[in-house]
């Protein structure tokens, strides 16, 4: 691995680059935080796709698409005045060492739930009006109701044990399978979504990343359904023109591999 200079050397490299780039390429110099926005959004999908597929290679180069945008909006920030590298490097410094008293200060905790906790509280005291401030409107769904989870768990509004929540899950079954006997869809909806918050938290009980376990089977049908694309097209057959019972055997082969 390299030493610590050479990595200093390295993220030298790049913000030269950076000036460089910005300086003379023309569609480096026209880019804005607005139009970088959508592609640092897609450069994150891809370094998680990376990460789910355990691409050791492909995360290293996906990181450093992630630290490029994060220079690009540092440079962008340093020509309007407002802050550079240092800047943003030195704020999440001080963020760190502020939010980790039990390294950095006197305070003592006995296990990773304590020091969690114990982040939510600082970021009140830093002014923050509630401990769901910091979950962003823009999230996924799923995403963002694991996180909702996961804050208020921080300041204590949670469950003891993972049963309860289990029964939970159950008790929204039924409400659910009511509205589904009544057909309204509006209540259906709703109840759904409950079913869903509810799994979400057990997953959360169980330290199963819910996103990571949907992704992980939406990949798992993907490969699964192809190759069975596939194989009708080997033997001449539309997928359209198959019984489900002709379907399913392909499905069970891709199953076996």
């Amino acid at each position: 691995m390299n030493s610590r200079e050479a990595q200093l050397q390295a993220f030298d490299r790049l913000l030269t680059i950076m000036d460089e780039l910005r300086a003379q390429c023309p569609w480096d110099k026209k880019q804005t935080m607005e139009t970088l926005r959508h592609l640092t959004i897609e450069e994150t999908y891809e370094l998680g796709d990376a990460i789910l597929d355990n691409d050791l290679e492909e995360i290293k180069k996906e990181l450093g698409d992630v630290l490029l945008h994060i220079v690009f909006y540092a440079k962008i920030g340093s020509e309007t005045q407002h802050f550079d590298i240092a800047d943003v490097a030195n704020d999440i410094c001080d963020k760190l060492i502020n939010r980790h008293p039990h390294i950095y200060g006197d305070v003592v905790v006995e296990n990773e739930e304590e020091v969690k906790q114990n982040w939510e509280k600082i970021k009140l005291r830093e002014g923050k009006k509630s401990v769901l401030e910091g979950v962003p409107n823009g999230l996924p769904a799923l995403v963002k109701a694991n996180r909702i989870q996961d804050k208020v768990a921080g300041v204590g509004f949670d469950w003891e044990r993972p049963e309860q929540v289990w029964e939970k899950v159950q008790e929204e079954l039924e409400e659910f399978q009511e509205e589904v006997k009544e057909g309204k869809l509006d209540a259906m909806e709703a109840e759904f979504g409950d079913v869903l918050f509810s799994m979400v938290n057990y997953a959360r009980f169980l330290n199963i990343n819910p996103e990571n376990a949907l992704e992980r089977t939406n990949k798992k049908f993907i490969k699964r359904f192809q190759y069975l694309e596939n194989k009708a097209k080997e033997s001449g057959k539309a997928l359209k023109d198959m019984t489900l019972g002709e379907m399913d055997v392909f499905w069970e082969e891709a199953k076996s591999i």
